[in-house]
């Protein structure tokens, strides 16, 4: 039996859904870029997870590719260090770590050098022989997004993107942001797709593999009493809400050149709008689920350039104060132009063009130093259309709806109103909640370890498929158009510490509606 499973199953009260668990076949995985932060703080942790687990493939091996010099040796000492910073790893945990850390690798190349990559296919032939990996190979593209284009090209100039035998496979995988607008999306993907067929490519947004996600499908299309009212004739509109109490912090170079309309609208933001109004697919696997919501964003009511001011607000975090504490404002950040004019705020309002949600308006928000971190959807359902409570205020009766929160503390709630207990008939809104930790127990997986797992078994259901990407792009290129080129359209200050700018909320008062406050 594979090390990793006996050692968990030993204790591990979940053992029999553990056996259960098909396990991926025996693989190498490469990860460029592993001397990075994302690799310390959530690859090898989300790998280190599966081990944990016994999820892990029988003869399994990383390899860590990455410009700076290192020894195999110092390399697994390296991760030893960051998976007790990141990972918890715990000192009963030695034995297990030390087994893991056997299939450790380092090859010390630059990427963007083709000439290099010669040496890299000599090592995963070794490493292979040593391993008994089968020749099935798992490429992860934790680097500079400038890098994904040069590495793609220079692993087909070897022939490591082609699978050893027909039972063989070869996947890669590849980090946001997949361009930085519709052309520059369009000509990666080309540059992938001239290399790697689609099926092998693995678009990743790590927002897909939290549970409260997948769970939206379960929710929806699981549970007959949800259907059937998820539609125009029943839901008012929609909330989905991304905020962050954090500013831009080390990152203000990066953000200047991105926004939170490309750090988190056209990609995490656009999967759960998708997700949210998509149609029940006929199975669920990829090529339905992923059907689907590419339906939902071809049916996308696209916002012209010269409409922006009135389908999206724009805003920028001033001095204030989150948790107590003074802030400073975008413009005071490192690496940021006192000038910028870069967003750290968006609101938007999109409808769908579809028999399902026609007239229900979709408003979308992501912001930095909001008063508190929460992902959520919220699903607000139309009044009651006879009031029938008449001693009662109409205002009263609030409006019942459903909230699917990602993070923190993920759930879902169902608000409603309620008859407080006397001999008068009075009414308060009461809520139902489900919450993951107090109904399974335990920590959730992180996402990554999720998504990792999808991908060696071949799994690309909670992955973007390239056409996606393109008409999501296509629905958010026009709005930094506009952004340019409307004269109406500003970029607001709102005071860190707050929901926004004012003029956010305006964007719902004019449909006779208010942003929640989750």
């Amino acid at each position: 039996m594979n090390d990793f499973k006996e050692s968990v199953l030993q204790t591990n009260p979940l053992q029999e859904e553990v056996r259960m668990e098909k396990l991926p076949d025996p693989c190498v995985m490469v990860i460029f870029g592993a001397s990075g932060d994302l690799t310390k703080r959530k690859l090898i942790p989300a790998i280190f997870d599966l081990a944990r687990q016994g999820m892990l493939p029988s003869n399994f091996a990383i390899v860590g590719v990455a410009r700076t010099p290192m020894t195999h040796d110092a390399f697994r000492e390296y991760l030893a260090g960051a998976m007790k910073e990141f990972g918890g790893l715990q000192d009963s945990e030695t034995a297990l770590w030390d087994n893991f850390a056997r299939g450790l690798y380092y090859v010390a190349i630059d990427p963007s050098v083709a000439e290099h990559f010669a040496q890299l296919k000599k090592e995963l032939e070794t490493i292979d022989a040593e391993r008994g990996s089968s020749g099935n190979l798992l490429f992860y593209l934790s680097t500079p997004p400038s890098l994904y284009a040069p590495v793609t090209k220079n692993l087909g100039s070897i022939g490591l993107q082609r699978p050893r035998t027909p039972e063989n496979w070869v996947r890669i995988i590849i980090e946001k942001p997949f361009g930085i607008d519709l052309s520059s999306a369009r000509a990666l993907n080309a540059d992938v797709l001239e290399v790697f067929k689609e099926h092998q490519v693995y678009r990743i947004d790590h927002y897909l593999g939290k549970e409260t996600v997948q769970n939206l499908m379960v929710f929806r299309f699981a549970n007959g009493i949800f259907e059937p009212i998820w539609n125009r004739t029943y839901i008012d509109h929609i909330q989905i809400t991304a905020a962050e109490t954090v500013g831009v912090e080390s990152r203000g170079g990066y953000y200047e050149q991105a926004g939170a309309m490309r750090d988190m609208i056209q990609n995490h933001m656009m999967q759960l709008f998708a997700l949210t109004a998509m149609e029940p697919p006929v199975l669920f696997d990829a090529q339905q689920v992923r059907d689907e919501k590419q339906k939902v964003f071809q049916a996308i009511r696209p916002i012209k350039p010269e409409d922006v001011h009135k389908y999206s607000v724009r805003g920028q975090y001033a001095p204030g104060t989150v948790g107590g504490k003074s802030v400073s404002g975008y413009k005071e950040e490192k690496g940021v132009s006192k000038e910028s004019v870069t967003e750290t705020y968006v609101g938007l309002k999109f409808t769908i063009d579809n028999w399902r949600w026609a007239d229900v308006p979709f408003y979308v928000r992501s912001g930095k130093r909001m008063p508190k971190r929460v992902t959520e959807i919220a699903v607000q359902f139309k009044k009651t259309p006879h009031h029938l409570f008449r001693t009662m205020p109409a205002d009263s009766l609030d409006h019942n709806n459903i909230v699917i929160r990602i993070q923190p503390d993920e759930g879902i709630s169902l608000r409603f109103s309620s008859k407080i207990p006397g001999s008068s008939m009075r009414m308060r809104p009461v809520t139902m909640d489900f919450r993951y930790g107090s109904s399974f127990g335990g920590r959730l997986a992180d996402a990554y370890t999720r998504l990792i797992f999808d991908c060696m078994l071949g799994d690309a259901t909670l992955y973007a498929r390239g056409d996606s990407v393109d008409v999501a792009w296509s629905l958010i290129t026009p709005i930094h158009e506009g952004w340019k080129t409307n004269k109406n359209s500003k970029v607001y200050e709102y005071p860190a510490g707050t929901w926004g700018p004012k003029e956010a909320d305006q964007l719902m008062k004019t449909d006779g509606r208010q942003w929640r406050l989750p």
